[in-house]
């Protein structure tokens, strides 16, 4: 692979691809209607991201089978979505043909700089190792036009409690596939020196279901 397309990208595709049919099943399309906070922190990102004016598309980015894309639709946004699994694109295009997914890793964007008025990344910088994560956001900076936003969601770990996952198994699939939890003060930090301006941070606790706390940031890229 090249430096541009690293090994642990052909893994998490290949391990998306593989489990994405179950995984499509196991978390269904009504799953936003239960999420509070969550739908909060979209609707707040999406009158932000309405409020600067710019006029340009909103990237989901690791979308899936395309649940939150199309939330954000509803949402009155211009999005699209850009997932590393090809599989998880099919799916995606077959459950909301009205709306553009492309396959493609968040990493190495094959966007212009200053294209997208927002960037959602929900619980998929979760699977970019550490040494990654600061181009990854860097990345997110310069496609975001100046006043534009991300939102990053992931499972979060503290300085003392943080854990690189590795499963080869999931929904009775072999896979090879890493998980990273991160102490959201440390992302935060990394907003800040790919310079994206935090705007808010949440820390919901872990619900019935769940193990982890999840983390969500705001950034903004000034201008």
């Amino acid at each position: 692979m090249s430096a541009e397309h690293p090994d642990f990208i052909r893994d998490t595709r290949t391990s998306y691809d593989t489990i994405a049919d179950a995984y499509s099943e196991r978390f269904p399309a009504d799953g936003p209607a239960g999420l509070h906070v969550e739908r909060a922190l979209f609707g707040a990102f999406a009158e932000l991201v309405r409020a600067t004016g710019a006029a340009a598309p909103v990237a989901d980015l690791g979308s899936g089978p395309g649940h939150i894309t199309a939330h954000l639709r509803d949402l009155g946004l211009p999005v699209f979505g850009v997932d590393v699994s090809p599989r998880m694109v099919a799916l995606a295009r077959r459950g909301y043909p009205e709306l553009r997914f492309h396959v493609g890793s968040m990493t190495s964007l094959d966007l212009p700089d200053a294209t997208l008025g927002g960037i959602t990344a929900l619980y998929s910088i979760i699977h970019v190792p550490d040494e990654h994560l600061p181009a990854t956001l860097a990345e997110f900076r310069r496609v975001l036009v100046p006043g534009g936003y991300v939102l990053l969601a992931f499972q979060a770990g503290s300085e003392e409690d943080t854990e690189h996952l590795h499963l080869a198994e999931r929904f009775g699939h072999e896979i090879s596939l890493d998980y990273y939890w991160r102490d959201p003060d440390a992302v935060a930090e990394q907003l800040g020196k790919a310079g994206l301006r935090l705007h808010t941070r949440v820390l919901r606790e872990a619900q019935e279901g769940e193990v982890r706390p999840r983390a969500f940031l705001l950034a903004r890229r000034d201008g």
